[in-house]
């Protein structure tokens, strides 16, 4: 069941960051920036990112005339030093309930008179240190500055051996048939060569949620395929011209990663895409390591694929460039 790709498709790359590190000594993207979730808003684009500094991520917003930026007027939502014990060490913001429908732009959602934003937390001070947890804040300012977490995670890693028994990443929900569909992506072990893949939990409401069976959903792909390791930060969405769900996701092989996508008729079954939609750049270009961990936003007829570009430099802490950038479904002189 995998329809034409050309209408989910983003081949033109901007060429170019659209935020990047600050590289500003004691900054909260210090070192980087990574997993962009981007929306319109109060007649302005908003991309909810998270950087790093050496010592945990935390979570800001940015705005922006056009889509293709530079976001800029940062503004920080979540910050180290304000949680409940479990999130004080850091708190990666990765996805607010908002309007589901790809080919329309999409705006945040109340649920309750409130907006809601989910995110999850490492234990430890460091590079994603111990196994984290999601958890969940809300809103009720229409600028966005003022976020209140709730005291306990909504999920947690199991604590006997499990696929997702080393830790819980990025994390998207979605509303279907008076149900809310929670699509996150987790680690088998904490520590050292693990797998990452894509499961499944379903709630009344999108503060509580049990686990389905059968798990993961969306699986890592078969032994030298470009998802064998990591099958991850899914993006779910549906397309009312096809009618069908769509995850846009990233799969690691060891080396490359890439975007793909797959499709599902009821949320619970996928079929994967056989080839990455956004692949890594030449030699010496901003995404030449990783491009992945996508956002997409429809705008005026045209599809904008966001995803964080990594890049080897031996100047840059940690060895690598870590940006975030988009491609576009229509070349860019055109637009």
């Amino acid at each position: 069941m995998i329809p034409a790709l050309g209408s989910y498709s983003a081949p033109y790359k901007l060429g170019r960051p659209v935020i990047e590190p600050s590289r500003q000594k004691g900054a909260y993207d210090e070192i980087s920036t990574d997993v962009p979730f981007v929306f319109y808003h109060n007649d302005k684009f908003w991309m909810m990112h998270v950087g790093f500094d050496g010592h945990g991520y935390q979570t800001a917003l940015a705005c922006a005339d056009t889509p293709e930026g530079p976001f800029e007027d940062v503004c920080m939502i979540l910050q180290r030093g304000e949680g409940n014990g479990w999130d004080t060490a850091n708190a990666a913001g990765v996805w607010m309930l908002s309007t589901q429908e790809l080919f329309a732009t999409r705006t945040l959602k109340k649920w309750d008179g409130k907006y809601w934003l989910y995110y999850h937390s490492y234990p430890g001070e460091g590079y994603e240190e111990g196994a984290a947890a999601i958890g969940i804040a809300w809103c009720d300012k229409e600028d966005l500055s003022e976020w209140h977490r709730l005291p306990e995670p909504i999920l947690t890693a199991p604590e006997e051996e499990a696929w997702d028994h080393g830790g819980l990443y990025k994390n998207c929900t979605v509303e279907c048939g008076g149900k809310y569909y929670l699509f996150y992506n987790a680690k088998d072990k904490t520590y050292g060569g693990w797998k990452e893949q894509t499961g499944i939990c379903v709630g009344d409401d999108p503060l509580h949620f049990t686990r389905l069976p059968d798990q993961p959903a969306l699986p890592v792909g078969p032994s030298g395929s470009w998802d064998e390791i990591f099958a991850s930060d899914p993006w779910v969405v549906y397309s009312l011209k096809d009618s069908c769900w769509v995850m846009y996701y990233y799969g690691y092989n060891g080396k490359k990663a890439c975007d793909g996508i797959a499709f599902s008729r009821d949320l619970i079954h996928w079929e994967k895409a056989a080839e990455p939609q956004i692949v890594p750049g030449e030699p010496g270009s901003i995404d030449d390591r990783y491009a992945h961990k996508p956002a997409i936003l429809w705008y005026k007829g045209v599809l904008y694929h966001y995803y964080c570009c990594v890049c080897a430099d031996e100047n840059a802490p940690m060895g690598e460039r870590r940006t975030i950038t988009v491609a576009a479904s229509k070349p860019w002189d055109a637009l």
